[in-house]
């Protein structure tokens, strides 16, 4: 029979403020960390859909790379391996917001390419005729259209960002999951303590997946 003794005082009482500090470092993590991937994705799809050779090919192998390795092993490198490559001290939250950019803006340089692609050719013609450059026709006519196509994938990026903040706790970044990880060796309590944690995320991402699916239905009735 199961006798477990639940103590939910551990996590809700006096450790409860504690636990919401790390709450409030994760968000923190996930909003700063989508802004520097929106910026970074935005440079690789351009870099992918280059003219010159050599910057698509850059493109194109920086996303391939990081798109096909796992998203742990490229902070622990980003950690642990570019201090030593380049002699310099890199702060554990640095790495963290490092890792996750160049990893969340390698998948989100395929949404953006996806939405610039998917402007009608005969929107690009037409500005031509107009007599725009090409960077007037881009930020004119082609940014704006795409910028609506890709916003609930980019929100759906943001759900993403918010559970892969969670890695941080193995370079002993103070969000949730490591504080919980502090919390447990001290309180001996893994299941109140991490369902708790779990019920956080949840609480968060679920209600933003469920805007985010409403908000895709509306884009699509229009």
């Amino acid at each position: 029979m199961f006798k477990y003794q639940f103590r939910w005082d551990t996590v809700l009482g006096s450790n409860f403020d504690f636990m919401m500090s790390g709450l409030q470092m994760t968000l923190m993590i996930s909003a700063s960390t989508l802004v520097l991937a929106m910026i970074a994705g935005l440079i690789i799809a351009l870099l992918d859909m280059s003219r010159f050779p050599p910057a698509r090919w850059i493109g194109v192998a920086f996303g391939e790379i990081i798109r096909n390795t796992p998203i742990l092993v490229q902070l622990l490198w980003v950690y642990y391996v570019l201090p030593i490559v380049f002699s310099i001290r890199i702060e554990s939250l640095t790495a963290l917001i490092i890792g996750l950019s160049l990893y969340q803006g390698a998948f989100i340089s395929e949404v953006y390419r996806s939405g610039i692609q998917g402007v009608p050719k005969g929107h690009k013609e037409a500005a031509q005729v107009l007599g725009l450059t090409p960077i007037q026709s881009f930020v004119r006519i082609v940014m704006p259209q795409a910028i609506r196509m890709t916003l609930p994938p980019l929100a759906s990026n943001f759900v993403q960002l918010i559970k892969f903040s969670s890695l941080g706790a193995v370079i002993s970044v103070s969000e949730i999951t490591r504080r919980g990880m502090e919390l447990s060796a001290s309180n001996f309590r893994p299941l109140e303590t991490f369902t708790f944690i779990a019920v956080v995320y949840f609480l968060i991402c679920w209600p933003l997946a469920m805007a985010i699916r409403w908000w895709e239905r509306r884009l699509q009735a229009r």
